[in-house]
């Protein structure tokens, strides 16, 4: 665990440096698209009344100036597959935001949607003697929160204190400065698989880039697609994909859980390629333009031209009706949705009292996905867009860029990880563990 802090605390100073300068990029790399976005940091006076800046991101005014998208190569279920296809894939894309941008980039803060992520929900408590809490203390009770044994080849990713109690108070985001004799926290700690990390990072180097900051994309998502109401009240956000779907939940606007299934919308492409006999690049142009989730009598009598270059021409000149193809692409999208229902269900998500869930991501755009989800997932269910960023070029404002923009919010305004203190590593005892649902029934 020390190992990965460090190295997060090695990049929190990077990306404090970088922002000094003036400009960071947002990698995000998915199993479909690699998308980077180059972002200027000015002073907060100048943009301090200027429209479009989502809320979240503070007073820490910031501008997109670059922005490019490339076909993701190498990269399978969210994780790196091939390093050097993925390796020029990244050139490519930073390139690309660079020569919009027209300044050269050194640091990026990144995201990814694989690594098997694993919430643990963690509490620890310390006396005070009737003192104020000081950020001493404040360290002290986030060290004596236990540990649970995360398994070998596994790290921390995202640690958060999401509720502070001091005596009989709880629900406090900051208790710094408050008097009292008992301080108690609960913490949210996301880990995932250490060599996934590992390659992510080392492929950026390999990039000439400096890695300022990591994150899990359905953090990024859940960030930029949920508004403040459903952040405060309680949300998941269903991040699709290509080759992942994630999911995050938040409350009080932290993130409190957090999981993956390795099926996205390049499943359903791969269904409709298999099924048609076609090449992939026809699947993907056909479920495109013509797919769906909901066959109406006229989709029966709706042909689609199929295409295609193998020579043969009645082949090539076959059509299919859209009711054939709904047929194909129907049974995957419930599949995921099922298999996100399941996560939703472990993670103990009926116990909130706001049950609202926003999809995004790429695949959440196949139409009458908003009347096919309420009827796997429950009742509140909406397709969100990413938050307004100032200067996002048309192009990435759509449900496919939720992860790069919620980025863009985490690297200006990142949420107190760890809180930045010197945690004393010596006390991690491995006794017992409190799952990530059950502090939220205790305290609200």
């Amino acid at each position: 665990m020390t190992e990965l802090y460090q190295q997060q605390r090695a990049m929190r100073a990077m990306r404090r440096a970088a922002m000094q300068r003036g400009v960071i990029a947002i990698l995000d790399i998915g199993t479909s698209k690699i998308g980077c976005l180059v972002l200027r940091f000015d002073g907060p006076e100048q943009f301090r009344d200027a429209d479009g800046v989502g809320s979240l991101a503070g007073q820490s005014a910031f501008r997109v100036i670059g922005a490019a998208t490339t076909r993701s190569r190498g990269v399978r279920f969210g994780e790196i597959d091939a390093m050097q296809e993925t390796e020029r894939a990244i050139r490519t894309a930073v390139q690309g935001a660079q020569k919009m941008a027209n300044t050269r980039v050194d640091h990026v803060v990144a995201t990814f949607s694989g690594a098997s992520p694993r919430s643990y929900g963690l509490a620890g408590s310390i006396e005070l003697s009737g003192a104020a809490v000081s950020e001493d203390d404040i360290a002290r009770v986030l060290a004596a929160c236990e540990m649970p044994p995360i398994g070998e080849g596994r790290e921390v990713l995202h640690a958060q204190p999401v509720n502070f109690a001091l005596d009989h108070r709880s629900g406090l985001s900051d208790p710094r400065g408050q008097i009292g004799n008992r301080l108690s926290v609960d913490m949210h700690v996301l880990t995932v698989d250490s060599n996934v990390v590992r390659n992510v990072v080392y492929c950026i180097k390999r990039c000439d880039l400096e890695v300022a900051g990591i994150a899990s994309s359905a953090y990024a998502a859940g960030i930029s697609a949920l508004v403040e109401d459903e952040q405060e009240l309680g949300a998941a956000c269903i991040d699709m994909g290509g080759g992942a779907t994630g999911l995050s939940i938040f409350i009080k606007k932290h993130m409190i859980y957090a999981d993956s299934v390795r099926l996205g919308g390049d499943h359903v492409t791969s269904d409709i390629s298999k099924g048609l006999q076609v090449p992939w690049a026809i699947a993907e142009r056909i479920k495109t333009f013509y797919g769906g989730v909901y066959a109406t009598g006229m989709d029966d009598r709706e042909r689609i031209e199929i295409g295609g270059q193998s020579g043969d021409w009645e082949k090539d000149r076959r059509t299919v009706s859209r009711s054939e193809l709904i047929g194909i692409m129907r049974p995957r999208v419930e599949e995921i949705l099922e298999e996100v229902r399941d996560r939703l269900d472990a993670a103990g998500f009926d116990h909130l009292p706001s049950q609202q869930i926003v999809l995004t991501g790429g695949a959440s755009q196949i139409p009458g996905l908003d009347g096919l989800a309420p009827k796997i997932l429950g009742q509140q269910v909406r397709i969100g867009r990413p938050l307004r960023v100032q200067g996002l070029p048309q192009a990435t404002t759509g449900a496919a860029f939720a992860s790069g923009v919620g980025l863009c919010l985490f690297a200006a305004h990142p949420q107190d990880e760890w809180w930045d203190f010197d945690i004393p590593a010596t006390s991690y005892p491995a006794r017992s563990l409190r799952w990530a649902m059950k502090w939220f029934k205790d305290n609200w």
